[in-house]
């Protein structure tokens, strides 16, 4: 039998101090308040602790008698990679960074996949508050944030009395949109909008699911496009309406496919992201059809590939959302009152929209 390996033991913050003749507080304040010891005292205790192998104060120990992680929470039910793959997360999430970073604390990241009911994540996170990034009003996930008793901020949706909220005012933006193609004379639209809710569906919406949609933004970006067009006669429930589940420029493409084969005539497809515009533009450009002269294409969020691509979109910052919702949880929390802050939007005017074809020139070309 091979003889056990003998290992040193580990110096502990007691040792260190015996070893250096001070107190444990001075050992303490090398690492937590350097200000408090001269330089060369705070050398020496550093040099004295690296020859000893003492890995410094347990973090975990220094949050029990602070009762403060020091990290912010970030919930978000989608897979881990979306944060870094989908271009409005990414902002948002670099916002929030920033803010965390202003403040010396860490971020921590409680991703949650779409449709798990296993919230035992979110009990376990060692933070200090949440940002809530855009989850359904029924999502679990969402319901054990709540349940624990530290302050949350909401990001989008959805809106919860008594918590802060940060975001667009989606009807009054997606109207002006509205407006605009109203105004180029588009009447015969098709929309292509993100999951409405937690059950999957890849198919064309019915107006009972437009209007029972759990994700609010999405619910009011199909309510304010229904309002502008009712307006001048459009008849919501003729409007063909095509969601998914998944947000990628591929979905976005096989959405539009879905959409053009069953109704060949629209003339402009209105997505509610700037992802799902891109893979349109993408199927037109496979079906031969010229953007804006054939199909128009407007998206929503102003995403830099959607600039790249001269799309008619409606831009919000998304880096201050995540920003200002940091500020909200780290800076500005001693308020008794809620406040929602609503962040501006810009309609810009690309290069995939412009007014529909005549019959005439349906007929005999450009």
């Amino acid at each position: 039998m091979a003889r056990p390996m003998r290992t040193r033991r580990q110096a502990t913050l007691a040792s260190l101090a015996a070893e250096l003749g001070v107190s444990r507080t001075t050992v303490s304040n090398a690492y937590n308040r350097p200000d408090q010891l001269s330089p060369e005292l705070r050398r020496r205790v550093l040099d004295t602790a690296h020859k000893l192998g003492y890995p410094g104060p347990d973090p975990v120990a220094r949050s029990l008698r602070t009762r403060k992680a020091g990290a912010v929470g970030l919930l978000l039910t989608e897979n881990l990679s979306y944060a870094f793959r989908d271009p409005a997360a990414v902002g948002v999430l670099e916002g929030l960074a920033l803010a965390c970073e202003e403040a010396g604390v860490g971020l921590h990241l409680v991703p949650a996949s779409p449709g798990s009911e296993e919230v035992a994540a979110v009990h376990r996170a060692g933070v200090d508050g949440f940002v809530v990034y855009s989850v359904p009003d029924d999502d679990p996930h969402l319901a054990a944030v709540l349940s624990r008793p530290v302050p949350t901020v909401v990001i989008d949706q959805p809106s919860i009395e008594g918590l802060d909220r940060v975001g667009p005012d989606d009807s009054t933006s997606i109207r002006k949109m509205a407006g605009h193609l109203i105004e180029l004379g588009h009447r015969q639209v098709g929309v292509l909008c993100m999951r409405l809710a937690r059950e999957r569906n890849d198919d064309f919406v019915s107006l009972e699911r437009q209007r029972s949609a759990h994700f609010h933004v999405q619910r009011t970006r199909l309510e304010g496009l229904a309002e502008a067009f009712g307006k001048v006669g459009v008849d919501w429930a003729s409007v063909p309406v095509v969601e998914r589940f998944e947000h990628t420029v591929d979905d976005g493409a096989s959405a539009a496919r879905q959409l053009l084969d069953a109704y060949p005539q629209v003339t402009a497809l209105i997505c509610t992201s700037d992802i799902l515009a891109l893979g349109a533009l993408a199927e037109a450009g496979r079906r031969g059809l010229r953007v804006p002269a054939d199909l128009t294409v407007t998206g929503f969020d102003g995403i830099a590939d959607a600039q790249r691509a001269g799309l008619t979109t409606v831009h919000q910052p998304v880096l201050e959302k995540g920003r200002v919702a940091g500020r909200l949880l780290l800076v500005d929390n001693e308020r008794l009152e809620p406040k929602v802050i609503t962040l501006p939007t810009e309609l810009r005017v690309g290069t995939t929209s412009a007014p529909p074809r005549t019959a005439e020139e349906l007929w005999f070309g450009p």
